[in-house]
């Protein structure tokens, strides 16, 4: 068993603004990351054995919107605000289900 039953990684990659790609911390990766962990936490969901959030360097989805990926499942999401995250980790994370309309 690994460390982790999952980890969250939440492109947090800053572009030059000239750019044409954009960049997922231009909107607002890094405080939905911040938001992520906090709320994880707040749930009981993190920790050894539990779920882990992190941060990535460019995941290369930028242009597609501010995106993560939850592994081992290998899943992408994009999102818009603070309740995509909160059904993110309401749905994926505790109960194992993919959250379809929010899927890359």
């Amino acid at each position: 068993m690994s460390f982790y039953a999952s980890h969250v990684f939440f492109c947090c990659n800053q572009r030059d603004a000239s750019d044409p790609r954009g960049c997922c911390n231009d909107k607002g990766a890094s405080a939905m990351r911040d938001y992520a962990k906090a709320r994880v936490k707040e749930l009981g969901l993190a920790g050894k054995g539990k779920t882990r959030i992190n941060q990535a360097g460019c995941l290369d989805r930028c242009e597609e919107g501010p995106c993560i990926v939850v592994y081992p499942d290998a899943v992408w999401y994009t999102y818009v605000d603070r309740a995509d995250i909160d059904e993110i980790i309401e749905e994926h994370v505790r109960h194992g289900r993919v959250v379809e309309r929010l899927r890359m």
